[in-house]
């Protein structure tokens, strides 16, 4: 009998590493087949992604290319990030499809709108990264530059910074998702994130001043977001907890 058990648990577990594999395989696939769709538009992307520091630049300025092989990871930077982004649906279907089967009713109600949020959140984080961010910063870098100095960048310094710009903002775009996410779940109470407010302001600054260039406006522009995030989430945990309240015993299960 014992030998029976041993042996069903290690065809189960060989079974979910299989299953592993396959999910990765597809998620690469899903990647490299974006990155190619891409591939004909990488002249186009980069010419977006620089375009909010070319139009600071005095007339006829151009990014520097520093290394021999900045004109081609520069581009491929942008290549990857924009394939990721556009596969990234694709990827979050492929960890659906592995862990579903191991989640309750309960939880799988709770994951979909979880996950669609987050998507969205982080999109209007980068969205917000460079409609809104970057138009102001490098016009005021730029305006503060000397006239003996030329305002040239160089071109992999610049996509480097553009990408962590663009993940620190989706990043904190999310915390509307983790308040809720800590409430729903009771790793946190209510009371205890509201009660946090009064340190948030001092945590925000924090953060912005870790994430984004040393200076003010910058890390203005990130923290803001987080404090009026921070309470958006709290008033949407707050509905979520009531209705999860309000709801049947037997629609928990």
């Amino acid at each position: 009998m014992t030998n029976n058990t041993e042996s069903l648990q290690s065809m189960s577990l060989t079974a979910h590493f299989l299953e592993l594999r396959k999910r990765i395989v597809l998620i690469l696939l899903g990647l490299i087949c974006c990155s190619i769709a891409l591939s004909p538009f990488t002249n186009t992307l980069f010419e977006y992604f620089s375009k909010p520091l070319m139009q600071s630049l005095p007339q006829g300025a151009q990014l520097l290319s520093v290394s021999v092989i900045a004109p081609v990871l520069g581009p491929l930077k942008i290549l990857l990030f924009c394939a990721f982004c556009l596969s990234l649906p694709f990827t979050v279907y492929q960890i659906w499809m592995f862990l579903s089967p191991a989640l309750f009713k309960k939880e799988k109600k709770f994951v979909i709108p979880l996950v669609i949020s987050s998507l969205l959140m982080f999109a209007s984080g980068v969205a917000y990264c460079y409609f809104v961010v970057f138009g102001f910063l490098f016009t005021f870098i730029a305006s503060f530059s000397p006239d003996a100095i030329n305002f040239a960048p160089d071109i992999d310094s610049y996509l480097s910074f553009v990408l962590h710009m663009f993940i620190a903002f989706g990043a904190t775009f999310e915390v509307p998702v983790a308040v809720t996410l800590l409430a729903s779940m009771n790793v946190v109470s209510l009371e205890k994130l509201k009660k946090f407010r009064r340190y948030l302001i001092v945590v925000a600054f924090a953060i912005a001043a870790v994430l984004t260039p040393p200076d003010i406006a910058s890390q203005l522009l990130l923290a803001l977001p987080i404090i009026i995030l921070y309470e958006v989430g709290i008033v949407i945990a707050t509905i979520f907890c009531r209705r999860k309240e309000s709801l049947p015993k037997e629609d928990l299960a």
